[in-house]
């Protein structure tokens, strides 16, 4: 117990460190609240009316594309909310900072602890933000109170995932830039899904990738709760991807920490 005592204050003191760090440099945590924003304005108002038409039912029937576009591009929030995360740990990891760490009486957990937490609750932050963007431009979600927080609480499991992925690469990341470039085709792996527009109106091989990718059953469980089109099977597809993107993100992540101690 007391070794769990020490670990949890520890890690707490590691999270109001990461959280300050964020309120310090707020630039990627605007960077993440920004481009999501800049593509509801793109997709809405410059690519709506001809993306849309394509579309034989939106969501809502109510003929609104931000309705169809608005749950892909709110989860594109959390997918760059992944580079934050990325680009922190190997920050400290150059520096360092980490090394430092390592030669004081402190819990070695609690280094990638404070990091992931406090980049989920700075990612969540900003989901929030484009969520209440996507509300101003015209996204209408009829879900219930229960809805509202089962969707929450698939975008916190996939940022969780996704968080704790970044810090594996940005662990073995050997510099800044790469730690904020690998993650880049995650960013925009929904555009590869159903983000945009529906599976089924891809080339045969695109639309098998999109299908079977993780981000597709995220989006259709998303906007099955928000905005009442069917699920299926999407949601149980989504909890499988995000437990399995956390474990092997968390395994890695633990790994590599624990590999750089032992050189």
């Amino acid at each position: 117990m007391a070794t769990l005592s020490y670990a949890a204050r520890d890690s707490r003191t590691m999270l109001r460190r990461s959280l300050k760090k964020a309120l310090r440099y707020p630039s990627l945590t605007f960077t993440v609240v920004i481009m999501p924003i800049m593509m509801l304005l793109l997709f809405n108002y410059a690519f709506g009316n001809a993306l849309g038409d394509g579309i034989s039912q939106l969501p809502t029937g109510s003929g609104a594309y931000i309705d169809y576009v608005a749950p892909g591009i709110i989860l594109m929030a959390a997918t760059s909310g992944a580079l934050t995360s990325a680009i922190s740990v190997c920050v400290d990891k150059t520096e360092g900072i980490v090394n430092r760490f390592r030669t004081m009486p402190i819990s070695q957990a609690s280094f990638l602890t404070g990091h992931v937490v406090g980049s989920v609750i700075q990612t969540m932050t900003s989901i929030a933000l484009v969520i209440g963007a996507a509300l101003l431009l015209g996204f209408r979600p009829d879900a219930t109170p229960v809805e509202w927080l089962a969707a929450t609480g698939l975008l916190a499991l996939l940022t969780f995932a996704l968080t704790w992925l970044s810090a594996a690469i940005g662990l073995v990341a050997k510099t800044v830039e790469s730690a904020s470039n690998i993650p880049m085709p995650i960013t925009f792996l929904p555009f590869l899904g159903s983000a945009i527009v529906p599976t089924d109106s891809m080339p045969a091989g695109l639309r098998w990738f999109a299908e079977y990718q993780p981000f597709t059953p995220v989006i259709e469980t998303l906007r099955g709760l928000w905005l009442g089109t069917g699920i299926g099977s999407s949601a149980v597809i989504a909890l499988a991807w995000c437990l399995a993107l956390a474990l092997t993100g968390y395994v890695w992540a633990r790994r590599t920490f624990k590999a750089g101690a032992s050189r």
